[in-house]
């Protein structure tokens, strides 16, 4: 199966050019791995001391996030370097002033992967939750560079467990210590003798809890949201998710306020929301010097934004869940004592069974029942605060995370 694996491999990087005509998100991966070697050697000098760290898009690299923020306290002289696979990373954060180091991750091939390393040189690795590249990890074994895998998450039907799937197997034994998540995913990893794996928890907790004590204050919500009133965001939508909601965001009562935040900014489909939208609405992108107070519902046409405006909420909705794009973070609103409502697909999402249980979450299948849980959190302030409240306390009872990762590694 690794001989496929290689084949695969090469065959994508053959094709790899004319994969960007596909698609824009497909334009930016292409070209943002054109030239990677020498825009990687720009950032990087023989004298550098590199801490690494992989994740494959922005979500993931949030869990990285409390782990690079300790060592670059405990580590003041060392460099940070952070890698991504997908554009939806590496085109948020390419000029983060807090990282010294962002690239691509080339494709896994074995040449690739050992010029990648020989460039970056780094001391030790992180890789976040999902992202084993086994060629990629053969050339961090083979170079002694000790690797841990972070809030990693494991489920029976992985490649890892199954008789095909012996090379990635093979992959994650590469790893100095794998840190887990929850007890299901520890179990998976025992029976199949990954003896050097422990549960941490998930860094996402920490990630969202620093959250608290930053500056969250928005001068366009302030202004939005400037008589009090309630206020509902619909975080991270999709089509799908929208379909749902539509029709309670036009028929939400006329003192309410409503932020809706695209996935993806597309100003087509904005447009087209904005047309469906009965209400006085405005996007974020026609601000300017507009007052915002006689405005019901914002369109959030950016990026960077959500965690700051989930504090100015009353109500959140997680988009994500009612398609097949991957419920997205509901530690956010849950950190800011809001409860919250996502779609019915959430199975990979331990954190959404274990907040729905305590009654912090609300999952739909239709806009019905959308309707009927919006309804109720909006008229029922006693029933809306204890359900925040179920959400605040669960994710300061998940965390410390960070601790347990920085007391087992060595560096």
């Amino acid at each position: 199966m690794k001989l496929f694996y290689q084949i695969i491999i090469h065959s994508v990087q053959l094709f790899l050019p004319l994969l960007k005509m596909l698609s824009p998100k497909l334009k930016l991966f292409v070209e943002g791995r054109t030239n990677w070697k020498s825009k990687l050697q720009s950032q990087v000098s023989d004298s550098d001391k590199v801490i690494w760290f992989h994740a494959a898009s922005l979500g993931e690299y949030e869990q990285a996030v409390p782990v690079i923020n300790a060592l670059k306290t405990a580590k003041p002289n060392y460099k940070i370097a952070v890698s991504f696979f997908s554009p939806s990373g590496y085109e948020v954060k390419k000029k983060d002033s807090k990282l010294d180091i962002v690239t691509y991750l080339p494709l896994d091939t074995r040449k690739n992967a050992n010029e990648f390393l020989n460039i970056l040189n780094p001391e030790i690795a992180f890789i976040i939750k999902y992202e084993v590249w086994p060629n990629l990890m053969d050339a961090l074994f083979d170079k002694t560079i000790k690797t841990y895998l972070i809030s990693g998450l494991f489920r029976r039907e992985q490649l890892y467990f199954r008789p095909m799937g012996r090379f990635m197997a093979e992959a994650l034994a590469k790893f100095e210590h794998i840190f887990v998540q929850n007890e299901d995913s520890l179990q998976l990893l025992k029976n199949q003798g990954f003896e050097k794996s422990s549960i941490s928890g998930d860094t996402r907790y920490d990630r969202v809890i620093a959250q608290l004590d930053m500056d969250n204050q928005l001068d366009f919500m302030d202004s939005f949201t400037a008589s009090g009133e309630l206020t509902a965001v619909f975080g991270s939508t999709w089509a799908e998710d929208i379909s749902v909601t539509l029709d309670a965001i036009n028929n939400a009562p006329k003192s309410m306020k409503l932020v809706i935040t695209p996935h993806q900014i597309n100003s087509t489909q904005i447009q087209k929301l904005k047309k469906d939208i009965s209400k006085k609405v405005i996007c974020y992108s026609e601000i300017k010097n507009q007052d915002l107070k006689d405005y019901e519902v914002l369109i959030l046409d950016t990026v960077g934004l959500l965690t700051k405006v989930y504090s100015y909420a009353h109500i959140a909705y997680v988009g994500g869940g009612m398609g097949n794009s991957g419920l997205h973070n509901i530690l956010e609103p849950a950190a800011f004592g809001i409860p919250i409502v996502i779609g019915k697909n959430y199975d990979k999402f331990p954190e959404a069974g274990k907040l729905r249980r305590l009654g912090g979450l609300f999952s739909v299948k239709d806009s019905a029942e959308f309707q009927s849980i919006f309804d109720k959190l909006i008229t029922d302030s006693k029933f809306r605060e204890k359900s925040g409240q179920i959400g605040g306390h669960f994710v300061n009872s998940e965390a410390g995370a960070t601790s347990k990762i920085l007391s087992t590694i060595d560096l």
